[in-house]
């Protein structure tokens, strides 16, 4: 009988120490990391929260409530910006998210009033140029894409009944758009083959739950109510705006390693090459 200060209770030879070890390799960096990016994020859980608080209903469009309704994407801008930018191509991904962010600014601010949907539709699908321009298009993962394009075009058929004029075309465009911008952002995680990180997997989020707020927006206004659509919409936008924005975290590190292992493939063909020349007598 094993006493109770011999106790096992997940078996003999369980240590947890290891097991803590294979989750969080370096404990030490994701604390640095927290409290790197955590200060930097406080502006936007602020803004966040005096937009529900407030929660100015969308039947009243007025310039205080796009100010409140565009404050935490300003917030994210100047995140981003925290992160460091110029115009050298270790920054070209965060230059991206960077300019969708803005394009995303300007859509919130043109939807507060229901006259400048088409408008605020269009600068949205100016950021999701700029989402997929960042993302880019490897690995491709054709698989991943058709399967969201089949998903995207039942959505886009569902609600072709409540369209008319302009938006027979522009809805169908946007999809295609926002669609795209989720590809591409999953399609960035390679969990099988261990290439991916925190900041990719934050990317990946915001894209799906992206889909998901627009995909709400669209049945909201084109098929049918939606019970507390304001609230739904607004928190699933502002997480995947938030998932978007963490990716910029690592993006110069990421590319600057990229670089370093190109440089080394590089040095290697040119030695394998020179190894295999003849000698010249």
């Amino acid at each position: 009988m094993v006493s109770a200060t011999g106790y096992e209770p997940w078996g003999p030879g369980f240590n947890s120490q290891l097991v803590l070890w294979v989750f969080f390799p370096n404990p030490n960096k994701h604390q640095a990391l927290l409290k790197s990016v955590g200060p930097k994020l406080v502006p936007f859980f602020k803004t966040l929260a005096i937009y529900f608080v407030l929660f100015i209903p969308v039947e009243r469009p007025s310039w205080f409530a796009m100010c409140i309704k565009c404050l935490p994407i300003v917030s994210l801008i100047v995140f981003v910006l925290l992160h460091g930018m110029s115009l050298g191509n270790e920054y070209a991904f965060s230059r991206r998210i960077l300019t969708g962010l803005v394009f995303s600014c300007v859509g919130d601010a043109l939807l507060v009033w229901p006259h400048y949907f088409l408008h605020g539709m269009a600068a949205f699908g100016g950021a999701h140029l700029m989402y997929i321009a960042a993302f880019g298009f490897k690995p491709l993962n054709i698989a991943l894409g058709v399967l969201l394009f089949n998903s995207c075009a039942v959505a886009v058929y569902a609600l072709m009944r409540g369209l008319s004029g302009v938006l027979l075309v522009g809805v169908p465009v946007y999809s295609i758009l926002l669609i795209t911008m989720t590809w591409r952002a999953i399609a960035r995680v390679q969990l099988f083959e261990e290439l991916w990180t925190w900041t990719k997997l934050c990317s990946c989020a915001g894209g799906i739950i992206f889909a998901i707020s627009d995909a709400l927006i669209g049945f909201q206004h084109f098929h049918h109510p939606i019970p507390h659509s304001q609230a739904l919409i607004m928190v699933t936008y502002y997480a995947a705006q938030l998932g978007i924005a963490l990716s910029v975290v690592d993006s110069k590190a990421s590319y600057n390693k990229a670089q370093a292992s190109a440089q080394l493939i590089s040095k290697s063909h040119k030695i394998r090459r020179a190894i295999r020349l003849p000698s010249i007598k």
